[in-house]
């Protein structure tokens, strides 16, 4: 019995050192894996700011040069058919997004979601300026008439998105 209880007087000490090293390790190695990734997610954040930053200018970019003022002063064209400017401008839209297609990735869903919502609708203002002239009409005609859409509506259609564009990048920076 007396070496027993020696024997738990030189156990039971060690037993708790060694719990207590096992305890200060663990802490230890738990601290060091949270370094870590908190490491991997500031390089993370690092490498991907740049790249989000590049999808919403160029996003923003989209948006402008499909907002029908910027559009119509840059494709206008006082020497050819309605029609024809009507396909001039549905092509560059459709050229644009497409160009533009991959940036969905760095976005997100509701602000992606609305920027195509914006894209559609400078379509159907188009199609339905188009549609509401005479089909010998001058591309001056057309333009006229998207311009009084937009000024009658008394919104541009990219506007709702191109706010919430620049909010989204905004929190970047917060």
């Amino acid at each position: 019995m007396q070496s027993l209880v020696e024997l738990l007087k030189i156990l039971i000490p060690a037993a708790a050192v060694l719990y207590g090293m096992y305890l200060t390790i663990q802490t230890f190695l738990q601290r060091q894996f949270e370094q870590k990734e908190l490491e991997i997610k500031a390089k993370t954040i690092e490498i991907t700011t740049p790249i989000r930053l590049q999808a919403y200018e160029r996003m923003t970019l989209f948006l402008e040069r499909i907002t029908p003022a910027n559009l119509l002063i840059r494709l206008g064209s006082p020497d050819i058919q309605a029609i024809d400017f009507h396909r001039v401008l549905l092509n560059e839209i459709r050229e644009e997004f497409n160009h533009n297609l991959v940036q969905q990735v760095y976005i997100s869903h509701e602000t992606w979601e609305k920027t195509r919502t914006a894209m559609n609708d400078v379509v159907a203002l188009i199609n339905t300026s188009a549609s509401e002239i005479s089909p010998d009409a001058t591309a001056i005609n057309l333009s006229k008439k998207i311009f009084e859409k937009v000024i009658n509506e008394n919104q541009q259609p990219t506007a709702n998105a191109l706010k919430m564009l620049k909010e989204e990048a905004q929190k970047l920076f917060l």
